[in-house]
């Protein structure tokens, strides 16, 4: 199963910028494909985490926390269905904050930043290195999302649940592929 790669803090605002494509090319040998311009890469071919984010952090031109997890935890989480019983809000954005490593906290969910009517950022629940919720579009929203970090006692990256999804497709397209060329071997 592919193993997920998300690096914390790339690409925003102008800051710590490189371009994650060419990162990927480095990392050519193990089939690493790249999803947009936040860092989020996709690793194809089977490898143990250490081997492969010690030669990342190597490859990697900038400083920057490195989370990540096997394919078929976000696969799981997709299964789930977290968002079912969300409403779809055209002001909200659904997401998932990946740990990089495991948490040391057990967080009480569903928990809101700030607390009240008015919140910014609602953590729904969480699973193994995963927690998910939900967030509004206001340009406070950033400050209330580093508090998942505090939540859960580590740092955390979190990517929209439209880019995961987009890893899906990448995950289970090569799945696919893969298994019938395996297929046709026999």
């Amino acid at each position: 199963m592919s193993l997920i790669v998300f690096l914390r803090g790339i690409n925003v605002g102008g800051h710590r910028t490189f371009r994650p494509s060419m990162l990927a090319r480095d990392l050519a040998a193990y089939d690493v494909v790249n999803v947009g311009a936040a860092g989020t890469l996709v690793v194809r071919k089977p490898v143990s985490p250490a081997k492969f984010l010690t030669e990342l952090r190597q490859k990697l031109p900038i400083e920057s926390t490195v989370a990540f997890c096997d394919a078929s935890d976000l696969i799981r989480l997709e299964l789930e269905d977290p968002f079912a019983a969300e409403p779809l809000d055209q002001d909200a954005v659904r997401f998932v904050s990946i740990f990089s490593q495991a948490s040391r906290k057990e967080a009480f969910l569903p928990v809101q930043f700030p607390r009240g009517e008015e919140w910014l950022v609602r953590i729904m629940g969480s699973t193994n290195r995963l927690a998910f919720g939900v967030y509004r579009r206001r340009m406070r929203t950033i400050g209330y999302l580093g508090q998942v970090d505090k939540l859960f006692g580590v740092p955390v990256t979190t990517r929209s649940w439209s880019t995961i999804l987009s890893v899906l497709r990448i995950v289970k397209d090569y799945e696919r592929a893969t298994s019938r060329n395996e297929g046709k071997s026999i």
